[in-house]
Parts: structure tokens; C-alpha cells; sequence
């Protein structure tokens, strides 16, 4: 099923496929399988700073008893003598069991899957997918709330240039939640090609500027993406937009869960970290947990 597979975009798997990997990763998180990768290694090339995606690739690997090499920014490597992406990928497959890349340029990760024999993980490219994101989000719901369907569920913020809120959008597509709330400022609203595989999925949606908890199950929050704006003067009109606090939670149902892929800037005030709501660290915590999951069945540990 996952066996040496690329994973390049969260719309190439199924919901039975997600929910397997969702198993897997419950049993791997509670200690009921321990899989071992023990020299295998893997490669990561991120060409775009990264936290928690690099570090949780890491650490799952390390974690599976296998090894990791690779570079976190292109400085010191030989991408400023002017390799293109392209001979690094041969030069990654070469030496390693499996890739993960991260890049700023859209079809990077396709690019380096046609390249490469080893299965190649899409570490985030561009501004539309980020497909182990939407899989750990994914499972965060599943994890905390016992299911996917008939939830309703808010995104907030920016949700055009946002890669987390675009997969996280197309693994919803695969389930079949209540109804699907998008909270942006007009300037941020869903790309067209994300909202028409929404309706074509058949899913309710609606989109509005005010942020409205009371019927939410679960709010996911992102943040104001300055990087990826075209133009710095449509940031300055959109920055700040929102701010969740603990004011806005006594709205909320008492089961509601607030993630956020991270790095939050002041869309979250740190009082609402102290609430029950706040799960985004955990859902932080357990990227690690899918990836060890993801990692064992792509290198065939676990079917």
C-alpha cells in the first residue's frame, strides 16, 4: 500500500489508505509495534527554513533506529556554486534510502520524485501541498475527537497562500465533515481549484470574514503568510486580521480543539495555550508519530 511510494500531494490517497496510516500510527505511538529501520538512511534537503517538519522527520527516523544526512538552508552546500535542484536530488539518492524536500518552488518534490529511485516525501513545495502536514492534522482530528465525519470545522486565516490549510482542505475532501467554515479576509480566500474540489467532494461550505465558534467542533488557525505574498502592500492590509483569545473560547463548545500548524506569530494569545482547547503542541508531537508510522511503510517495515 505504501511501500516504496513518493508521497508528492495529500489527494493521492484514499480514505481507506489515510485511515491504515492512522492505525499504524495509533499502534506505533502506544508501543504495540516497534518497527526497526536500522541502516537505512534518510535524506533531507530543505531548501526553506523548517522546525517541525525537519525535526520530526529526524527524530522519527532516529527514533525507527535508521539514520538521517542532509542540509536545512543552502548555505554551505553546493547549491551556491549553482547546482540545480535536479543533480542534488541524484546526488541525495545516491547516498540515501529515502528523501524528504522541502522547497519554494511548486512541482519541486514531482520534479525530484522523477528524478530519484528512492520514494521521495514531499517536505511542503510551493504554496499548495504539504502532504505529511494535512496527514498529521488529519490524524490529530481523529485522535482527539474519535472521527473525521460530521464534524464541523473552521479554518482561519490565510488560506490562499497557506500550504497547511490547502492539504489539510484536500485530506478533509477524503472524509465527509458536517460543514466546512472558511474564516479570511477577502484578500485570503481559498484558491478557486481548492473550493471547487470541495463542492465536487460535496461538502458544505461557507465563507465569511467573522470568526463564529459556537457551532465548531474544531478551529484551525494559521498564520498571516508574509513570505509568500506577492506584493508587501497586500500584506500590511491583511496582517493582524485575527487573534484568537480566551474571551473569544467562552463562545466555544466545551470539546471544541484549537490546532495550528506552527510557527504562530499573535494570531493565538499565549493565554489560550492554558485552556483545554489548545492542542496544537500535540498535534505537533504527534507529526513525529506519523512519520515514524509513514517512514516504516514506505521502507517496507510495517504494511
Amino acid at each position: 500500500m505504501f511501500r516504496g511510494r513518493d508521497i508528492l500531494t495529500i489527494l493521492d490517497f484514499d480514505r481507506s489508505e489515510l485511515e491504515h496510516l492512522f492505525e499504524v500510527t495509533r499502534k506505533v505511538e502506544e508501543g504495540e509495534i516497534k518497527p526497526y529501520l536500522r541502516g537505512k538512511i534518510l535524506a533531507t534537503a530543505f531548501f526553506e527554513p523548517s522546525t517541525r517538519t525537519r525535526l520530526s522527520f529526524t527524530t522519527a527516523m532516529q527514533r525507527l533506529g535508521g539514520s538521517v544526512i542532509g542540509f536545512g538552508g543552502t548555505e554551505g552546500t553546493s547549491v551556491m556554486k549553482g547546482e540545480n535542484l535536479a543533480d542534488t536530488i541524484r546526488m541525495l539518492d545516491a547516498y540515501a534510502d529515502v528523501i524528504v524536500i522541502r522547497h519554494p518552488m511548486e512541482g519541486a518534490a514531482k520534479l525530484a520524485a522523477e528524478v530519484a529511485e528512492a520514494p521521495v516525501i514531499n517536505g511542503g513545495d510551493g504554496s499548495r501541498h504539504h502532504p505529511t502536514q494535512a496527514m498529521l492534522d488529519l490524524y490529530t482530528v481523529w485522535r482527539e475527537m474519535g472521527r473525521i465525519d460530521d464534524l464541523e470545522i473552521g479554518l482561519l486565516g490565510d488560506l490562499k497562500y497557506g500550504r497547511a490549510a490547502s492539504s489539510f482542505l484536500y485530506g478533509l475532501s477524503k472524509f465527509r465533515p458536517k460543514k466546512i467554515h472558511l474564516i479570511s479576509p477577502p484578500l485570503l480566500r481559498i484558491r478557486r481549484e481548492v473550493r471547487d474540489h470541495l463542492k465536487q467532494a460535496g461538502i458544505p461550505i461557507e465563507e465569511k470574514e467573522e470568526l463564529e465558534l459556537e457551532s465548531l467542533d474544531v478551529l484551525y488557525v494559521t498564520r498571516i503568510q508574509k513570505e509568500r505574498f506577492p506584493d508587501p502592500a497586500e500584506y500590511e492590509k491583511v496582517k493582524g486580521s485575527y487573534r484568537l483569545t480566551v474571551e473569544d473560547l467562552r463562545r466555544a463548545k466545551k470539546n471544541l480543539i484549537v490546532m495550528h500548524p506552527l510557527p504562530r506569530v499573535d494570531e493565538i494569545d499565549l493565554e489560550v495555550d492554558s485552556t483545554p482547547h489548545a492542542k496544537y503542541f500535540r498535534q505537533a508531537a504527534y507529526g513525529v508519530s506519523v512519520r515514524q508510522a509513514l517512514l516504516s511503510m514506505v521502507l517496507g517495515a510495517v504494511e
